[in-house]
């Protein structure tokens, strides 16, 4: 289902989209064209990663030049996009990620700063010389209670499944 029915005129029907975060939180594939979307970002990320990596350094660092990657980066980040690709197109992704992204989340959440250190320190060889730039701290905090919010959310949402009778 695109979305949930606002109004209905005999054979015409007026559509709104539900929004991503609530499409995850219910733990349903919810929108097929949201689900398509965030599985096509997923295989980018499986056929380019060094590119996205790359795109990420330019915007969050201010010296992107300077980071010299760890040899497994690229390939865990690869492995990360077909296992997200994955799940998604499995249908009940988001419910068997709920207690990982709820963790990750809650770290991220509390101690952005720790938690952005360390993922310099698992991505690259010299953590030490890179110099992020000041929105990236309170981002990883905002994008951590995201992903709690959505970790402790997925799959316990009330509403009932397409063609559910039972109300």
């Amino acid at each position: 289902m695109v979305g949930k029915l606002l109004v209905g005129f005999g054979r015409f029907e007026i559509l709104r989209p539900e929004p991503v975060v609530w499409v995850m939180a219910r733990g349903r594939q919810g929108s097929p064209l949201v689900t398509a979307a965030l599985a096509l970002a997923g295989v980018i990320l499986v056929l380019v990663p060094r590119r996205i990596v790359h795109a990420a350094e330019r915007v969050a660092f201010e010296n992107p030049d300077a980071g010299r990657l760890r040899p497994w980066t690229v390939p865990m980040a690869r492995l990360e996009g077909i296992v997200f690709a994955w799940l998604l197109v499995r249908g009940d992704g988001w419910k068997r990620l709920r207690t990982p992204l709820a963790a990750l989340g809650f770290v991220m959440a509390l101690v952005p700063r720790s938690a952005a250190a360390f993922g310099l320190e698992v991505a690259y060889e010299n953590p030490d010389e890179l110099e992020v730039k000041s929105w990236v701290v309170p981002v990883t905090r905002l994008l951590g209670a995201w992903y709690l919010v959505v970790g402790l959310l997925a799959g316990r949402a009330d509403a009932p499944e397409d063609g559910d009778s039972s109300r």
